[in-house]
């Protein structure tokens, strides 16, 4: 069965104090774009060197400067809003999330300072004030999604408050809803991950921030989806006309619940390939097909690899197990070795939410095709792309 469907209000936009700070901040915004001349928008042409055969060095075409009113600094519509799922977001806005990543990798490999995005400038004079506040509450062990989350509001001149379930109130029996309106209070952005599906929609539904999901349960992952597209875009070059293979704990993998939905915005086939009992949710693949997605489920990794351009690998998520036996029948079907990769093309790559246990040999990632770690570095991008456009700065 799906997971509920909670409706949750629309936060009024933050309230704008001296359009005139707003107005220099994207103008700095404007000026630093045009000076790097970086990316463009909509999806990238396909390369003739892609990374695949070492990093591209060549020129990319210019990105149409941002425009320094407020107005064409949030026409992408999320500024202000919550983002709980991939469901619901346009080519457009995608494309808006992905130029703005790209950029914002450009300014950092350049070392170009953006800590100026988050922070407002004092009327009248050259001095920063404090930048903005994200609040980060994990229900849930994280490395690579809190991390990222922390490192993309610092490099833009934000900050973070951490709320620890282990030292606060939870551990008295504080509610969900009760400890979101409490943080939503203190900053101006609150990412959340929590085990039960539905729960950030629940918190989403109290608090006066806008909320990001990190991840809820076995439901969704919205924003390592989109770091995902962003992978495949920056590996191959475009996203369309590519066979995607996703393998392992399908039936739990929240990553790949929000990446096949949002890969329905692109003409692409999917294919599935997971242990008995742990197949793709009906409800995903009937979204799928109701979007004109081809997809085919495989019991053979080896049948499913060689016309394969993105193979997707999942662990077997322990966590979710009733019990050990369970979990150790799951385990060990399908793993990816420099032998196994003989069979696939030599132009496609491998990517993995991580951590990964034993479903990639570590022999394998000297590979050029072995993406995941180039992979989780982007998250970091696209989560600044994403801070920055929710909080109105982009």
């Amino acid at each position: 069965m799906p997971p509920p469907t909670v409706t949750t209000p629309q936060l009024a936009s933050p309230s704008w104090k001296g359009a005139q700070n707003i107005h220099r901040t994207s103008e700095l915004y404007s000026e630093m774009l045009m000076e790097l001349g970086v990316g463009d928008f909509g999806e990238r042409k396909e390369r003739p060197a892609s990374r695949l055969k070492g990093r591209d060095t060549s020129p990319v075409r210019p990105l149409p400067a941002i425009p320094s009113g407020l107005p064409g600094v949030t026409s992408h519509g999320l500024q202000g809003e919550h983002f709980l799922s991939v469901q619901g977001l346009s080519k457009d806005q995608l494309n808006h999330i992905f130029n703005l990543a790209q950029t914002f990798r450009v300014c950092i490999n350049k070392e170009r300072p953006l800590e100026h995005i988050l922070k407002a400038l004092k009327t009248g004079m050259a001095k920063l004030l404090e930048g903005k506040l994200m609040a980060l509450m994990f229900y849930e062990v994280s490395t690579r999604t809190h991390c990222s989350f922390q490192a993309a509001i610092q490099r833009l001149g934000g900050r973070t408050v951490t709320m620890d379930t282990n030292t606060s109130s939870v551990k008295k029996g504080e509610s969900l809803e009760d400890s979101v309106m409490m943080m939503s209070g203190y900053a101006d952005v609150v990412v959340i991950r929590h085990p039960e599906p539905g729960a950030v929609a629940r918190a989403a539904a109290v608090s006066r921030r806008p909320v990001i999901n990190a991840g809820d349960g076995v439901g969704e992952h919205p924003t390592q989806a989109l770091l995902d597209v962003f992978a495949i875009r920056e590996e191959i070059g475009t996203v369309n006309g590519l066979i995607i293979t996703m393998v392992g704990d399908l039936k739990h993998g929240r990553t790949v619940h929000s990446l096949a939905r949002l890969l329905t915005l692109y003409n692409v086939q999917l294919r599935y390939v997971s242990p008995p009992g742990l197949g793709m949710p009906d409800y995903i693949t009937q979204f799928a097909t109701s979007q004109g997605i081809h997809q085919e489920e495989f019991n053979s990794l080896e049948a499913a690899l060689p016309d394969t351009d993105v193979l997707y690998m999942t662990r077997i998520q322990k966590e979710r197990f009733v019990t050990l036996e369970d979990y150790e029948r799951a385990c060990g079907h399908f793993i990816v070795t420099p032998h196994l990769m003989t069979r696939a093309k030599r132009r496609m790559i491998v990517l993995h939410p991580l951590p990964r246990n034993q479903e990639i040999s570590t022999e394998f990632d000297t590979d050029p095709r072995a993406a995941y770690f180039r992979q989780a570095e982007g998250g970091m991008y696209v989560r600044m792309a994403l801070l920055a456009m929710v909080l109105g700065k982009c």
